[in-house]
């Protein structure tokens, strides 16, 4: 496999790597605590919806490639917990990607992180798990360092909020109670983006198991110049035709500055 068909892979939604530093300034938790007061309205309608049964208040979160999707998750869950007193689970779409090697018999490994990409069938199974109330719920699980989908799973116990974020989540509005999307500039994504792929090809650097461990010999400046390369061939197109469009499914809309900090919250 080419450099460049290996980096369309590695490039995709998943490079969002929860590990990495989170921006989680006062003020950011400040401007969420409304988006957090929604959600518990909504768990509360729930509680007292006899047509639900009580399920949990499922919560989509969707936005562009390393426009922070995790880091506003783990913001909002931390609001939940210590404000409100709600459990969330955080649930990433990373682990419903199809496998690589299945991704390469189909032909689609350079599309990795678009709608295709993901296993729907088991995303809407996990979703109506939820709202029946099927606790424990099994959750695939995708590592990092190698950039592929496990062969185990997790599992997670009931909890009011179920948080599920990812790229191209909001393409399952239709089964969320409230869906959220994270706004930024393209060029604020961009810049964000190369920071970070940057950044886990450091952390690589000695794990030789590692997928950017592949491209070690490669100059930061060199690497840089093809994961541009890649976020125009890939990531752009995916943001403006399957991703960005979304948007317009959104209850939430979170805004995001140029610095990560967040600029405005908007409720419809």
């Amino acid at each position: 496999m080419g450099f460049s068909q290996r980096c369309r892979g590695a490039y995709g939604d998943e490079v969002e790597d929860g590990s990495l530093p989170l921006h989680n300034s006062a003020a950011d938790l400040d401007a969420l605590a409304p988006v957090a007061e929604r959600i518990a309205a909504r768990v509360a309608e729930l509680s007292t919806d006899p047509s639900t049964g009580g399920h949990s208040a499922v919560v989509g979160m969707a936005g562009g490639v390393a426009v922070g999707k995790s880091t506003a998750a783990a913001s909002l869950q931390s609001v939940l917990v210590d404000q409100l007193g709600l459990d969330c689970a955080i649930v990433s779409s990373d682990g419903f990607l199809l496998p690589n090697d299945t991704l390469l018999e189909r032909g689609i490994f350079h599309r990795k992180g678009f709608p295709e990409s993901y296993d729907h069938g088991a995303i809407d199974g996990f979703v109506a798990a939820i709202r029946r109330r099927e606790f424990p719920v099994t959750v695939p699980l995708y590592d990092h360092l190698i950039h592929d989908v496990l062969h185990e799973s997790a599992s997670i116990g009931f909890s009011p909020v179920v948080l599920f974020e990812g790229v191209n989540t909001l393409g399952f509005a239709a089964s969320f109670d409230l869906s959220i999307y994270i706004d930024a500039a393209e060029s604020s994504m961009r810049a964000w983006y190369l920071d970070r792929v940057l950044e886990l090809r450091r952390r690589s650097a000695d794990e030789p198991s590692a997928f950017f461990a592949a491209f070690a010999g490669l100059s930061d400046e060199e690497f840089a110049s093809r994961a541009e390369s890649i976020w125009e061939a890939v990531n752009l197109p995916n943001l403006l035709e399957h991703i960005e469009p979304t948007r317009a499914l959104a209850d939430i809309i979170i805004t995001k500055a140029p610095d990560h900090s967040i600029e405005s919250v908007i409720f419809r």
